[in-house]
């Protein structure tokens, strides 16, 4: 036990010994975070300040979009950095913060979804009790219950993940702290328990997958139905975004959890990491709020004040 080795520090990934490759990967991934943040901003900004937006569908995209901003900033500003230094560590507390905050924001995005879900089901199938049944105080207790589930999750997750020291390797084939590989190389008794935990949470996530394809079932049912064009485009391309969205996030979380874990840094690994990291909330703004006619107007609205504002400021 004297000669027994307790890593304090990870090393991540390096696909590159080129000093020159690597300060291009970190601008790269630079301008991809810089966009997912502006568009994420934006969206949030624009339904917080126009009141025209302040209806439950837009709560929820204005929340969804928070949550791809808090994700997307886990993993990709300490990867940029290492990049552009030249550094390949991360400390133990900054590696379980990593996971605690991913594994609590991705839960999170999968219950906003399921709500997202039952949202466009009302609308779209009952509209005459959208009012009385989607209320203000029932999206504040479902943004609260999503928050609270992953924050349970969470923490369950990296408690005993980080329960027991590090012995083996201190190594990470993946640009930040990868779930499948901080288990690689855990003790066999984490392993054991994180599986259990794991089981609990695929078959949790199955239920809600489940649900969400009921809701979105009897949507596409009800639409095929409708008689008016105006109105079947209308439904159509409010749902079909979020199916693709659904789509997406279950792809990503099912390759990040059942995919093989590499045992090498490698191009592919990268491209894996970056896909169920940063694909959501890069695509997420673009399908729910570019596409969104309501929302460009008030964007709009919002560019013409600001430019009024300058005008009067300039001239006086």
């Amino acid at each position: 036990m004297s000669n027994l080795t307790i890593f304090t520090e990870f090393v991540l990934m390096d696909i590159s010994s080129s000093r020159e490759l690597q300060v291009v990967q970190g601008l790269l991934f630079l301008v991809i975070y810089l966009g997912a943040l502006t568009v994420n901003l934006v969206t949030v900004t624009v339904i917080v300040t126009d009141p025209h937006l302040h209806s439950q569908m837009y709560f929820f995209i204005g929340n969804l979009s928070l949550i791809d901003i808090c994700c997307i900033s886990v993993t990709v500003p300490k990867f940029i950095v290492n990049s552009l230094t030249g550094s390949k560590l991360i400390s133990l507390p900054a590696c379980a913060a990593q996971i605690f905050l991913f594994l609590l924001f991705g839960s999170t995005e999968l219950a906003f979804l399921v709500v997202m879900s039952y949202d466009r089901y009302v609308a779209i199938c009952h509209p005459l009790h959208y009012g009385l049944t989607i209320t203000p105080r029932l999206c504040t207790q479902a943004a609260g219950g999503s928050w609270a589930s992953g924050l349970v999750y969470s923490s369950i997750h990296t408690g005993t993940m980080f329960r027991l020291p590090f012995t083996e390797t201190n190594v990470i084939h993946q640009y930040f702290c990868d779930i499948p590989q901080i288990l690689r190389i855990s003790s066999s008794e984490v392993q054991f328990s994180e599986f259990v935990i794991l089981t609990v949470g695929v078959a949790l996530g199955l239920l809600c997958s489940a649900l969400l394809f009921i809701s979105y079932i009897n949507i596409f049912t009800m639409v095929l139905g409708m008689h008016s064009m105006e109105a079947r485009n209308k439904a159509l391309s409010t749902c079909t975004p979020q199916l693709a969205v659904l789509l997406i996030f279950t792809i990503s979380g099912m390759a990040a959890a059942l995919g093989p874990i590499s045992e090498k840094a490698s191009l592919s690994n990268l491209l894996t990491g970056m896909f169920y990291t940063m694909v959501p909330p890069v695509i997420n703004p673009l399908i729910y709020s570019l596409r969104n006619r309501e929302i460009n107007i008030a964007l709009g609205r919002m560019f013409h004040r600001y430019f009024e504002l300058r005008r009067r400021a300039f001239f006086g």
